[in-house]
């Protein structure tokens, strides 16, 4: 039987679908393309209308706060969406969810609390603006049939007016202030309850103290002032430099906190360092490479004192590039805040090494090589900032070096001491005790293992790019999105997006979490887009979900050597290039990672295998050789799998 529509207009109907029950629930069918199984098919809606544009439905998602236009919708019109109310007692308060929350396009207030206001009268409010809505919606309903009957615009004009009293609705319930707590705040993700008082007390301590970022505002900080006076009087009696009239390289004042072994604040460190980068190749210097401890070096440090329960011990050398001697004759200019009176035209002639200088890491590294080959101690061929030594008693002292961070460990407890007083003799060397703090990466040593994270590192960057505060994710990308190159519009500001990825990649140190999706970032340094920065932003939010995770070594019996490889084949969907993974563990403890795309492009999934288990096989054959040259344990066959 023809509808009602059809027997008053049967050569103009007026819409090009069926007729439904106005405000009835509907399931919008969702065919976004991408979508797995485990997706919902639907979208559970509000009927509002029909299109005039378009064959299809007007719906609404309360949930989405979206409105959508299908003709493929399941109505279930006996159904409601929003309940009746109820007027057995004038005491029933309405929730926000019956109110219609419809879209606004301008900033909307939470209404504030008020000791002193009656919770009833505030029910009643709301109570009575629902009656007012659904009355409205009968009015409309009655405005319909009568446009069915005229064919006029009556129609149009209803619905204007609709959205317009619905939007006025909402906005006098939200009228008033937007609440400013968080509703995520980072100590419901972080926690220092279980620290021992020692150990809270150092990490309350790198948070304590604000780095100054000009030399006027250090110069008006007593503390800060103090340690560049002390840098100065260091460098005067080192005989560093003399005035004398040249041109000269620039300098610059750098300021950082050092934290002692208690803990608490040690001292405020301001460096003098000069403009390296305006120097002349050939004029101002010449060979400049200086070998630096591999971080997986650092690493196997840690896990083999948690193996063999040996403490980790630190020391810190005072100015250490001041100890290098130059060859080249440099000329300086005198330091921001401290020139010379009646010597301003005057510019310093560099008789040490400063930090800066590009020469000034290969003359370090001489002279302290030097100072440890003549206290008995070897220099590993497989990392030359690892130096080691055997007593006759079959009593070991190893000993990792990353510029002028030191760190000792070992069995010869006598030998320890003899290797500090000899430090000490040839250098400024402050003792900081036992391993806390070591290059931004926070170490903690009990009885039942070695913890190390870099909590501090996150938490700063978080606060730095004001994401302190945001909500969380479970993963660190995004796995139905492929990054490409030019994708959406480019990003504003390139240079934060390269810090804040150069920051990560420091990060991953301690995190082999975050490594796969830092690798995906660090491809598009060179110009970065909106996609680009909202994967950077993805993984922030990530890692404020566990800004404490990092690391833990322990003994678990053995000291068996595995490694483990993957490659993701032609996964790059710009290049076709695949990526290589592997991973290594010593004693169960995980030592070595790397996730990095492969140079060519494979023209098989057999082929990218191989190429990553010839990456791990090359970190495998080097940790072996290192190993054996610290006799720490024997090498046999090292086991290694395919993931």
């Amino acid at each position: 039987m023809p509808s009602s529509v059809l027997l008053l207009f049967p050569k103009d109907p007026l819409y090009r679908v069926p007729l439904c029950v106005f405000g009835s629930t509907c399931f919008v069918h969702d065919l976004t393309p991408g979508r797995d199984k485990l997706f919902a098919r639907a979208v559970k809606c509000v009927f509002l209308g029909y299109s005039r544009t378009q064959k299809g439905y007007r719906c609404y998602s309360p949930s989405k706060r979206r409105f959508y236009i299908s003709a493929y919708v399941t109505f279930f019109e006996d159904t409601p969406f929003f309940a009746s109310p109820t007027t057995t007692s004038s005491t029933t308060d309405v929730t926000d969810s019956q109110v219609i929350p419809i879209p606004l396009f301008h900033p909307i207030f939470e209404p504030p609390v008020s000791t002193q206001s009656c919770p009833q009268l505030q029910g009643n409010q709301k109570h009575l603006l629902l009656i007012l809505v659904i009355q409205l919606q009968r009015l409309l309903l009655l405005i319909l049939v009568i446009r069915l009957l005229l064919q006029s615009p009556l129609l149009l004009w209803s619905s204007l007016l609709m959205t317009y009293l619905l939007l006025f609705i909402k906005v006098k319930v939200h009228k008033g202030k937007r609440s400013t707590a968080n509703p995520h705040p980072v100590y419901n993700f972080l926690s220092y309850h279980r620290l021992s008082p020692s150990y809270f007390a150092f990490v309350s301590a790198l948070s304590s103290v604000s780095i100054p970022k000009t030399v006027h505002e250090a110069l008006s900080h007593q503390g800060w002032k103090q340690a560049m006076i002390d840098e100065m009087v260091a460098l005067e009696s080192n005989h560093t430099w003399e005035l004398v009239s040249p041109p000269p390289v620039g300098c610059r004042w750098v300021f950082n906190v050092k934290v002692g072994p208690d803990g608490q604040v040690d001292r405020l460190k301001a460096r003098l360092v000069a403009k390296g980068y305006t120097q002349v190749y050939g004029q101002d210097y010449s060979d400049t490479f200086s070998p630096v401890a591999k971080m997986t070096s650092v690493r196997l440090f840690i896990a083999m004192a948690a193996m063999k329960r040996w403490p980790l011990f630190q020391l810190d050398i005072k100015n250490a590039f001041l100890h290098g001697d130059l060859e080249e004759e440099i000329y300086m200019e005198q330091p921001p805040g401290f020139v010379a009176q009646g010597g301003r035209s005057l510019v310093c002639k560099l008789q040490k090494s400063l930090y800066g200088l590009k020469q000034s890491p290969r003359a370090w590294f001489g002279r302290f090589s030097k100072v440890l080959q003549q206290f008995g101690m070897t220099r590993c061929e497989s990392d030359h900032f690892v130096f080691l030594k055997f007593s006759s008693s079959n009593q070991y002292i190893y000993r990792v070096v990353y510029v002028d961070d030191i760190v000792i460990t070992g069995d010869d407890y006598e030998g320890i001491k003899a290797l500090k007083q000899h430090l000490f003799q040839n250098f400024q060397t402050k003792d900081l005790g036992p391993l806390r703090y070591f290059l931004g990466i926070e170490v903690a040593q009990s009885k039942s293992g070695i913890a190390i994270s870099q909590t501090k590192y996150a938490l700063d960057i978080l606060e730095e790019t004001g994401l302190i505060d945001c909500k969380l994710v479970d993963t660190p990308m995004d796995p139905n999105v492929k990054l490409l190159p030019d994708q959406g519009e480019p990003y504003s500001d390139p240079g934060r997006y390269r810090r804040l990825v150069g920051k990560l990649n420091y990060l991953t140190l301690t995190r082999p979490d975050i490594s796969f999706p830092v690798s995906i970032i660090s491809q598009f340094l060179n110009s970065p887009c909106d996609g680009h920065w909202n994967a950077v932003v993805r993984i922030l939010k990530y890692i404020k979900r566990a800004a404490g995770k990092g690391l833990v070594f322990t003994d678990r019996g053995h000291t068996n050597i595995v490694g483990y490889s993957d490659a993701d084949w032609a996964g790059d969907a710009s290049d076709r290039r695949s990526t290589s993974c592997y991973c290594i563990f010593v004693g169960g403890n995980l030592i070595s990672w790397k996730s990095k795309k492969q140079t060519v492009v494979a023209r098989s999934s057999t082929e990218a295998e191989y190429r990553a288990m010839a990456h791990a096989t090359s970190e495998l054959v080097w940790l072996k050789h290192l190993l054996q040259e610290l006799s720490f344990c024997e090498v046999g066959q090292m086991d290694g799998t395919r993931m």
